[in-house]
């Protein structure tokens, strides 16, 4: 009996060695493969501080006005949807870097819009942006 006990206490100790002989194989794999990568941040660049004030966006955009009933207003004055494309013409020829800019009101039509945008890029202006007003 004595023999078969201490068997049976043989062979239920298992040998770690080997298994950590994989482990510390594969840590090391791991550790060697892993890339190290130096993650940068976003350059900033900053414009310099001036006491001047920017330079007026009014006389730099051409800017119409949608207003809740559907008229266009381009420099204080109303405007038809078809003359959109000779105002515009005008004003960048004074002014190459004018952008469009589309002030609508949150009710006025989107067809408006479309059609004003439309009319500007036949102008030559593919700088088209849309602001609403707040309610």
């Amino acid at each position: 009996m004595a023999l078969g006990r201490r068997r049976a206490e043989e062979e239920s100790q298992i040998d770690l060695t080997p298994m950590l002989d994989v482990v510390f194989i594969m840590l090391i794999f791991f550790i060697v493969t892993a890339s190290f990568v130096r993650e940068s941040g976003v350059d900033v660049n900053r414009p310099p501080t001036t006491d001047q004030p920017p330079p007026d966006q009014a006389q730099q955009n051409i800017v119409f006005n949608i207003t809740e009933s559907g008229d266009i207003m381009l420099q204080g004055r109303r405007i038809d949807v078809r003359s959109v494309r000779a105002n515009v013409e005008r004003i960048h020829a004074e002014n190459p870097q004018a952008k469009v800019i589309i002030n609508a009101h949150p009710k006025a039509k989107s067809e408006l819009f479309v059609q004003i945008s439309d009319q500007a890029r036949e102008a030559g202006v593919y700088d088209i942006s849309l602001a609403t007003k707040a309610r």
